[in-house]
């Protein structure tokens, strides 16, 4: 599993991040086409003590320069209303185990001691006008009854608009996961599964994951 410095990766993080946006603009002509996003369970894992460090970078935590264990993964999206039009102004929130599977939770994992020290486990990130979203992180792994995923949780003014999961497409351990396969909307299941690719010409071996949400209902600022 192959990690990256500290200095090099802030600068690359910005960098994929744009270069991955730039490449799903979704247009009105395309509006129509858009599937709003299926709420699924935030689970028992959210954070019971969020991190002083919460920023968008989980891999290195606060001034550490010793990187978390895992795939690193340049996680980026935009929140869209069904019309396709962006939000601005939306917390995006991700959780998720580390390599070891445990959360950054108290009841997680056999003890807390197991964690990877150097896994943040939570960040949060605020679009912009383009409803544009990114994180560093590392590949979803597996873990007792669950097929690899990560949490996401969008919330305005602290209000919650919608809570979710994207998982790693062609993961033959997605067929057995129950809380994937109780989205009985075929195309509502497909939109939550994430290709998780070699950025091209990334030296490090870093991954490029896209998860666009589309919110239903949406209420005023």
């Amino acid at each position: 599993m192959r990690t990256m410095d500290r200095h090099t990766s802030r600068r690359h993080l910005l960098r994929v991040g744009g270069l991955a946006l730039s490449a799903w603009y979704v247009p009105g002509a395309f509006a129509q086409a858009l599937i709003e996003t299926p709420r699924q369970t935030e689970g028992p894992f959210y954070p019971d003590h969020l991190p002083l460090d919460r920023d968008n970078d989980l891999i290195v935590v606060g001034q550490s320069t010793t990187p978390a264990v895992g795939e690193v993964t340049h996680l980026s999206g935009r929140v869209l209303s069904r019309a396709g039009a962006p939000l601005r102004g939306v917390t995006v929130e991700i959780w998720q185990v580390d390599s070891r599977g445990v959360y950054l939770h108290s009841a997680s994992g056999n003890t807390q001691a197991g964690r990877d020290p150097n896994f943040q486990g939570f960040g949060q990130f605020e679009t912009g006008s383009s409803g544009e979203y990114r994180f560093r992180t590392i590949k979803p792994v597996a873990y007792p009854g669950r097929t690899p995923h990560i949490h996401v949780q969008v919330k305005r003014g602290g209000r919650e608009l919608l809570t979710t999961q994207c998982y790693v497409k062609g993961d033959p351990r997605n067929a057995r996961d129950g809380v994937l396969r109780r989205i009985a909307d075929e195309r509502a299941r497909e939109s939550v599964l994430v290709d998780f690719v070699p950025v091209p010409g990334d030296p490090t071996g870093a991954l490029r994951a896209t998860f666009d949400v589309v919110l239903g209902v949406i209420p005023a600022e």
